[in-house]
């Protein structure tokens, strides 16, 4: 078979070109703008959550209301809006990945008790409950002052507890929020749990309420979101770095000078020993676990607490004895709940 000819003579045959370089989706997939990606909700990994919301609030009389949906940046309600904003990377499992990676994700338990609490302030601005007398007899003024730093009694008998740490002393909106929750759960014995606190006031008037609105129309029907994906700025990388620095910034945390005080100095000459950093990595998630559900401190917060004890174990070179890794637990839960305390209490992890 002969060549083509080219007009002013036959073709040579070329050298073959180097084949491209492979593409990286991966890397191309995280330089995307997050706003462009067309993230939505029906047929999301999350949509099963919200049908299986639906079928609880039917389970309990609420019959003729449910909450809307958008994604945002994180979980939240915007105030006398009933409409839910789910953090976006819960909607793709690409993200979702990311954010495990990253950041902890949500267990498949964590995200229905998230969604409940923000089911309880979307009921509560469906139905404008915040403005009658009995509910800011239960609950307190809805227009107190909303402090980010708040100081919670730990163990108080006056609020339920839900979400990890105390965040039903947060606002007389949480409580409620808090308190529907609780009484929201599928088979939790909620009158037996709470039995003698004054707690259970709150869950007895969510209770009689609800049999008083569950057949009748909500008050508010439309409902406006604050941030939706579709106005969050930057490449999905930018948007989880932002995530990482904020939690950062919030850190301020210098360990070195408690840490010698729990482990020993770099050059010990006592043995057997093992690298300080390995202890505290091996108890890592065991660690955040706990801190993040007695003291109510943000699970990234207390992430990268624990991150920090263990880089500056690394850096220092602190050396631990074999043998007494569980006195080293202790004492590394002691002082990480500690830290995470003043947190709660400063704004801060230390007071310097």
């Amino acid at each position: 078979m002969s060549l083509p000819l080219h007009p002013e003579g036959p073709v040579e045959e070329a050298e073959a070109a180097p084949p491209p370089p492979a593409a990286d989706p991966a890397r191309e997939f995280v330089d995307q703008p997050l706003a462009e990606l067309g993230l939505r909700i029906e047929g999301s990994p999350v949509e099963p959550f919200l049908h299986r919301l639906a079928g609880e609030l039917t389970a309990k009389g609420i019959r003729r209301w449910r909450p809307r949906y958008y994604l945002t940046d994180e979980w939240g309600c915007p105030s006398g809006h009933p409409i839910i904003g789910i953090p976006f990377y819960l909607a793709d499992r690409r993200l979702a990945r990311i954010e495990r990676e990253r950041n902890e994700l949500e267990s498949p338990r964590e995200v229905m008790m998230y969604l409940r609490h923000e089911a309880g302030h979307a009921f509560n601005y469906a139905y404008r409950l915040y403005q009658t007398a009995e509910w800011r007899a239960t609950f307190g003024p809805f227009r107190r002052r909303y402090h980010e730093d708040y100081r919670p009694v730990p163990f108080s008998r006056d609020y339920v507890r839900h979400l990890p740490g105390w965040y039903a002393q947060k606002h007389p909106d949480e409580d409620f929020a808090e308190t529907f929750a609780v009484w929201l759960t599928p088979g939790y014995p909620w009158r037996e749990r709470y039995a003698g606190w004054p707690a259970l006031a709150k869950l007895e008037y969510v209770d009689r309420t609800v049999q008083a609105c569950g057949d009748r129309e909500p008050v508010v029907k439309r409902a406006r979101p604050d941030i939706t994906v579709e106005d969050m700025e930057g490449t999905v990388r930018e948007v989880f770095d932002d995530a990482a620095a904020r939690n950062r910034a919030a850190m301020e945390l210098n360990p070195d000078d408690e840490l010698v005080d729990i482990f020993l100095p770099r050059g010990s000459r006592r043995k057997p020993v093992r690298p300080a950093w390995e202890i505290v990595e091996q108890h890592r998630n065991k660690l955040i676990d706990k801190i993040a559900h007695w003291t109510g401190v943000r699970r990234p917060l207390v992430r990268a607490m624990v991150d920090s004890l263990v880089e500056a174990c690394r850096a220092r070179g602190y050396l631990g004895l074999r043998g007494k890794e569980a006195d080293y637990l202790v004492a590394l839960t002691a002082y990480g709940t500690a830290l995470a305390m003043n947190y709660m209490a400063r704004g801060k992890f230390r007071n310097v």
